[in-house]
């Protein structure tokens, strides 16, 4: 077979892995949450080493060529260009005055703004939100959903996964990707993404088990996302009983 794409180079890629976890077995951490462990830490294992490879080193290699004004720029005009699937989401999920306050910022960013280079919402005190169709989901009732390490892309639950083949319709860098082959906005964004995650490097590195704390934190953190800072209280009643 003649792979025509990245795209469906990556695609390949995920089926073999995710066949492989039908052969993987072991003892977990996290019942609950992480069924799949052994599978997720094979997974973990090989994103490490690619990010090594070459990930970080030509993340590395981009951060010293292009000065920050440049960079910076670059990354507000990805954000806002990737805006419009936070706006279409936060409709879906029935915010329609959030929705509303990121339209404006989305029109405001990209006129006066020039294309998004400069974030002058921000400036202008104008809410920044952060939604997508794995949270959408969320907000449907898919509330639940197991800890899934995708290859490349990292942690993920098997909703966001989901959600992913949906946002080549909802986020337009993805769809240039996708759709138009016009890959130049993803890999840029994707540097990005790795630039912001060298400040944690250190935390990560220096504990005890960088998978757990790897896999703990995108959970909780993607829970505060879901729930718009205000997550459920624990019922220690049913704790208790446990």
């Amino acid at each position: 077979m003649k792979i025509k794409s990245p795209h469906q180079f990556l695609s390949i890629l995920f089926c073999v892995f995710l066949l492989s976890a039908c052969a993987t077995s072991g003892p977990v951490s996290d019942p609950e949450n992480d069924p799949w462990e052994h599978y997720n830490r094979s997974i973990h294992k090989f994103n490490t080493g690619f990010d090594k490879a070459l990930l970080k080193p030509v993340t590395s290699s981009y951060r010293k060529i292009a000065p920050k004004p440049i960079r910076k720029g670059l990354g507000n005009f990805l954000n806002n260009l990737a805006y419009p699937n936070t706006i279409l989401n936060l409709l879906l999920q029935g915010q329609f005055r959030k929705a509303l306050i990121s339209t404006e910022r989305f029109i405001f960013n990209s006129t006066v703004g020039i294309f998004g280079i400069f974030d002058v919402a921000s400036n202008a005190e104008i809410p920044l939100h952060d939604e997508d169709l794995g949270q959408t989901l969320a907000v449907w009732g898919w509330d639940n959903s197991r800890y899934f390490v995708l290859p490349l892309f990292g942690p993920s639950t098997v909703r966001d996964g989901v959600a992913r083949l949906g946002n080549k319709y909802f986020d337009p860098v993805t769809y240039l990707a996708t759709e138009e082959n016009i890959w130049s906005p993803w890999v840029l964004d994707k540097l990005h993404v790795r630039i912001r995650l060298m400040n944690q490097e250190e935390m990560i590195n220096s504990s005890y088990d960088p998978y757990t704390f790897i896999r703990d934190a995108w959970l909780q953190n993607r829970e505060f996302k879901i729930y718009n800072g205000d997550t459920p209280a624990l019922d220690y009643e049913a704790f208790l009983e446990n």
